[in-house]
């Protein structure tokens, strides 16, 4: 249920944007969310339809783009993927060691919005 303060504001914040160009609809909104955001898109999308009726972004498109998770090494500063559903130990494939920093992978943002 916390997809809908989220997507709540992910709505006021390109309402303000769209206003502030005087753009009188939004007819898209990308965003970027990490593999490891518990953010579900399924539900995203079904808040986004939800809190968009009756505004300038009702019926514009919600496109998630998903980001890998990319951890960069603390020793070497090799960055690397990982796939949060395989991975048991995280250690820098470049020299081994088990400390390593997350660059990306827990993010939501607006990428892009599309406006008439």
């Amino acid at each position: 249920m916390h997809e809908l303060p989220v997507i709540k504001s992910v709505l006021d914040i390109c309402i303000r944007h769209a206003r502030i160009n005087s753009a009188n609809k939004i007819l898209s909104i990308d965003l970027s969310v990490g593999e490891m955001s518990d953010i579900e898109p399924e539900w995203v999308q079904r808040y986004f339809d939800y809190v968009c009726k009756g505004t300038i972004a009702e019926g514009a498109k919600l496109i998630i783009e998903r980001t890998p998770v990319l951890f960069q090494c603390d020793k070497c500063s090799h960055q690397f993927n990982i796939d949060i559903n395989k991975i048991k130990t995280l250690k820098c494939p470049a020299c081994g060691d088990d400390k390593c920093t997350l660059i990306s992978g827990r993010e939501y943002y607006i990428s892009n919005m599309g406006v008439i």
